[in-house]
């Protein structure tokens, strides 16, 4: 009798801890993002969690994992157990809808396209800026060396190279000038770097080339980690619009069921409080109150859409950046 008393209590501890960790994998999220985002969203979590904690009175855990964009939605279609998706460009998230992972019409579940912040692309140049290089034109010159991330690899290198191309479009030029451009250009990249991260370590530890093609969410992070006054900030004349778009990933939140606190942390992105630390973070706010607060940040600039030049992020790819695409006959490596 004994021995079946303690079998019936052992089983109880099993069901019990088992219901406990499922209780626990509820509370607990895996957000895949982009290299450039790891400190938003560093800063993000840890306020996301104390706000959750106020409202719901739960504890929750929230994981991050950050490598380039594209190659960030290949691990997730190939099984990673993201529950939701922070990226650069709206096509890494379209291939997550095109696989079944997130939903067909995930730019509708959010507001503004489902991309709570957006960005630029702007050139980080060496202190003092030693080759005077104040817009695009600068970049192509011979002696110039200029680091961008690989386009197929992250949503960063393909917004440089939209955003190298839509200038000599909004200058007048044709489409066989800015592909002639953006040759030259791509020309002057001794390497191309796997993700925005290692675009920056590149440039500023391994002290390659003379400019950087980035996002100017980039700047601020450079300067907690390396120390201001490592680099100057160029805004060129022209550049592109970058929405950073999210998504909850149906695949692991059904299997988890963490499909509500999913849904409540990408809702809270769009909260005054998350649209502040965005905008600590140098990206720039869908709000236009905290954007306006912070205008010394976020300096003027022309700035064109994807939509405006080239359809979608979608055709742009296949346009572009597919196998065969404009890219691959414009580079060459080692060229």
């Amino acid at each position: 009798m004994t021995s079946r008393i303690k079998n019936i209590a052992a089983a109880l501890v099993v069901a019990s801890s088992a219901f406990t960790g499922a209780a626990w994998a509820q509370n607990q999220l895996l957000n895949v993002s982009y290299d450039v985002a790891r400190e938003f969203y560093k800063d993000y979590n840890a306020a996301f969690v104390a706000h959750y904690k106020k409202i719901k009175g739960v504890d929750v855990k929230i994981d991050q994992s950050h490598a380039g964009s594209s190659a960030q939605a290949r691990a997730v279609a190939d099984g990673l157990d993201a529950d939701v998706v922070t990226m650069n460009t709206s096509t890494d998230i379209e291939f997550l809808a095109d696989k079944g992972v997130v939903a067909k019409d995930w730019a509708k579940k959010f507001p503004d396209n489902a991309a709570p912040t957006t960005s630029t692309m702007l050139f980080l140049v060496r202190n003092g800026n030693p080759k005077g290089i104040k817009d695009w034109e600068d970049l192509v010159k011979p002696g110039v060396q200029v680091v961008i991330v690989n386009p197929k690899t992250g949503g960063n290198g393909r917004y440089a190279y939209l955003a190298a191309w839509g200038y000599v479009k909004k200058k007048g030029g044709t489409d066989a000038q800015a592909a002639e451009f953006v040759g030259k250009l791509f020309k002057n990249v001794p390497v191309l770097a796997r993700g925005g991260r290692d675009a920056t370590t590149a440039f500023l530890q391994r002290n390659i080339g003379d400019a950087l093609i980035t996002f100017e969410s980039e700047v601020v992070s450079i300067d907690r980690e390396f120390g201001a006054g490592k680099v100057d900030a160029v805004y060129p004349s022209i550049s592109i619009l970058a929405e950073n778009p999210v998504a909850v990933v149906e695949r692991t939140t059904a299997k988890k069921g963490t499909g509500e606190l999913a849904k409540a942390y990408l809702d809270w992105l769009y909260s005054d409080e998350a649209q502040e630390i965005a905008a600590k973070h140098a990206l720039r706010p869908r709000s236009q109150a905290v954007l306006k607060k912070h205008a010394a940040v976020f300096k003027p600039l022309q700035l064109f859409t994807v939509q405006e030049l080239f359809g979608s992020l979608s055709e742009a790819q296949k346009v572009h950046f597919n196998d065969g695409g404009q890219f691959d006959k414009l580079y060459t490596p080692g060229r």
